[in-house]
């Protein structure tokens, strides 16, 4: 093999970090975009999606991603006291928040020197498509031990609502904003069982219950129309360990399953627990994931937005830098946008 080998000029190479959180992958792109253009991240957002879509499937999708991977694009800060900015690809398109983002950029932020801030536990600012998100990094012997992000005004939008879902009957269910919108499920009273070897039932179960709740339900963000969408259904059930408070599946976009307890999932549980006096200011609860990591989540202070009372989560975990990638895109390439079966 030819290790001096090198790509053609006319390839578009795109370089990325590769990451996971509590499991859940993340593909940081840090080389070889064309320029985003726009004012804000949502300005910018709907520019990559108009303009360079294909570097979202081509990179997301098979055969250079799968169905359930997760990217982040990294801009230049919107604010003056922000860091950078960031917007979030999946396989369905562009989410407006992602906790378990937050948590792996802060790491390789400070972990790869990209943002140097030579204080034990330094913070910083990023701008997402949902607001402003500060992040504050525990860092021992050089290390990145664990980062906490407070999170966007996260409140409950409905609660105590009802449905009939074809192929599984009527389910209760609440809607909750943590950054993004998601329908809340109890898993024990559809009998649907959180566990690892169940996962093509629970994403069956979670399209099926997020299309009706989306065909019955008007779901309006109080200031931002891009951000008026259901994202996803998250089930809650029982710990499978003792020590945690409770289990969170995700499904969200076109069938994804978050192998993390979900950043913005949990951040919407802390409102939807506060809202119902289950847990007060400060007390923080643990919640596993499908594959039983785990996230911290306590309600730092109230708030209100837009008319709901809301509450700032401050969610902690950890992530993990797993490699690094250069992608090549031959322009002779029939099949240079990537595909997907799911």
């Amino acid at each position: 093999m030819n290790s001096n080998w090198k790509a053609p000029e006319d390839w578009l190479k795109i370089k990325t970090i590769e990451a996971h959180t509590a499991g859940e992958p993340l593909r940081i792109y840090i080389d070889g975009l064309p320029e985003i253009k726009g004012q804000t991240i949502l300005e910018k957002r709907k520019y990559f999606k108009e303009n360079f879509d294909f570097i979202r499937t081509g990179t997301i999708f098979e055969p250079r991603g799968h169905a359930d991977m997760y990217g982040a694009i990294i801009t230049e800060p919107l604010r003056k006291d922000s860091d950078f900015g960031t917007f979030f690809l999946h396989n369905e398109g562009y989410s407006t928040m992602c906790g378990h983002a937050i948590i792996a950029l802060t790491k390789i932020a400070f972990q790869t020197g990209f943002i140097k801030k030579y204080i034990k536990n330094p913070l910083i600012k990023i701008d997402t498509p949902a607001g402003q998100v500060t992040a504050f990094a525990k860092i021992t012997n050089n290390k990145v031990t664990s980062v906490s992000f407070q999170n966007v005004p996260s409140f409950v939008y409905k609660k105590d609502l009802q449905i009939e879902v074809e192929d599984i009957g009527s389910v209760k269910f609440d809607i909750a904003f943590g950054g993004a919108f998601y329908a809340y499920v109890n898993a024990d009273e559809i009998n649907l069982d959180l566990s690892e070897n169940n996962h093509n039932k629970i994403i069956e179960y979670g399209k099926k219950i997020k299309n009706a709740v989306m065909k019955n339900i008007e779901i309006k963000h109080p200031f931002e129309k891009d951000l008026s969408f259901l994202y996803g259904t998250i089930f809650i059930s029982k710990a499978k360990n003792p020590k945690n408070h409770s289990r969170n599946v995700c499904i969200f976009a076109e069938g994804e399953l978050d192998r993390s307890p979900t950043g913005t999932g949990v951040s919407a549980r802390a409102a939807i627990h506060f809202s119902r006096n289950e847990i007060k200011i400060d007390q923080s609860i643990t919640i596993e994931s499908i594959l039983g990591t785990c996230f911290d989540v306590k309600v730092v202070k109230e708030t209100k937005f837009g008319g709901f009372n809301a509450i700032i989560p401050e969610v902690s975990g950890n992530a993990y830098i797993t490699g690094k990638n250069t992608f090549y895109f031959d322009p002779e390439d029939p099949l240079i946008k990537g595909f997907i079966f799911r």
